[in-house]
């Protein structure tokens, strides 16, 4: 049987697994490549790059736009990078913030264990220091935090986007490792968190996520497992008052759609949004789509009943 921690962390590891968007590291190979040229592409967007203190620790994050607050919030082993290609169209309407994450990218902690306590402390404290009340758009391990923070202060947030995560128990499909230790069980991976239509990976992204998998975010979270268990809402999402939507990509096996269905019919008001064809990060796999599909959502009235 899974034990809990890890099944938990399946819920981080897919993003950390992801090519589109590398750990923020300066170790050569084409993860760090891709994770570099998407940081620069949110600069020559426009977005101003700041750091802040953030419950006394640095918080990065780029900035732009003007309008209702609008945050977004990458998986476990991502960084804000992986927004590049939806932040800057959502400027004209919306002040948008993109974050690395504590511990993720260039925010702090770097080094030792990542306590997820820390994690929320630090997103928290970035959230309250706002101007107003925010729309929170998270994806997977981004997700989690969007509805902790959404259930911890209501008052704060007009809606939460939930984009293939949340913050429910999350068991695997057997057979798939978390810490690949080859290229082909890589392979296997990656297959899970894309749609089968996607072009293949390179050997050489494959041989560094083989040699990345065991390292970063997720392996620093994964020494606080009591911390990863003590902040699931299992039994509790009718305690998040806030509105909800759901923006699933059909096509990921790790976060299937059976989950975003069981959390729909829990929160007391969510809709759900299916993206066919597109896999664990559709902003990333299918961004024009999912670009689309967001400002949809954005532009309806809350849901006000689980639909």
């Amino acid at each position: 049987m899974t034990s809990a921690p890890v099944a938990i962390a399946w819920g981080l590891a897919a993003l950390a697994l992801m090519p589109a968007a590398a750990l923020a590291q300066a170790e050569p190979g084409p993860l760090a490549r891709l994770a570099a040229a998407s940081r620069a592409a949110l600069d020559a967007a426009g977005l101003e790059r700041r750091e802040v203190d953030a419950a006394g620790r640095r918080l990065v994050l780029w900035r732009g736009g003007r309008g209702p607050h609008l945050v977004l919030l990458h998986g476990s082993g991502h960084q804000a990078g992986v927004w590049a290609g939806v932040a800057p169209a959502l400027t004209g309407s919306y002040t948008v913030h993109v974050l690395d994450l504590p511990g993720h990218g260039d925010s702090e902690p770097a080094t030792g264990p990542l306590r997820m306590a820390e994690v929320v402390a630090g997103l928290d404290a970035y959230l309250l220091s706002l101007d107003g009340r925010a729309i929170v758009v998270g994806n997977s391990f981004g997700a989690w935090l969007a509805t902790l923070h959404a259930h911890r202060h209501p008052e704060r947030v007009d809606r939460i986007v939930l984009v293939n995560g949340g913050a429910l128990l999350n068991v695997p499909a057997p057979g798939l490792s978390l810490t690949p230790a080859d290229r082909e069980a890589a392979r296997r991976v990656m297959a899970a968190v894309r749609d089968p239509a996607s072009p293949p990976l390179s050997d050489e992204v494959l041989d560094d996520v083989v040699r990345r998998a065991a390292s970063g975010p997720i392996g620093r979270m994964l020494q606080d497992p009591a911390g990863l268990m003590g902040h699931l809402l299992d039994g509790r999402l009718g305690e998040v008052a806030v509105p909800v939507d759901l923006l699933w990509g059909a096509s990921d096996r790790l976060m299937p759609l059976d989950y975003a269905r069981r959390m729909a019919k829990e929160l007391p008001r969510a809709r759900l949004t299916v993206l066919e064809a597109c896999g664990h990060t559709p902003h990333t796999e299918c961004t024009e789509r999912f670009l689309a599909a967001l400002r949809a959502v954005l532009a309806l009235p809350p849901p006000e009943a689980s639909e």
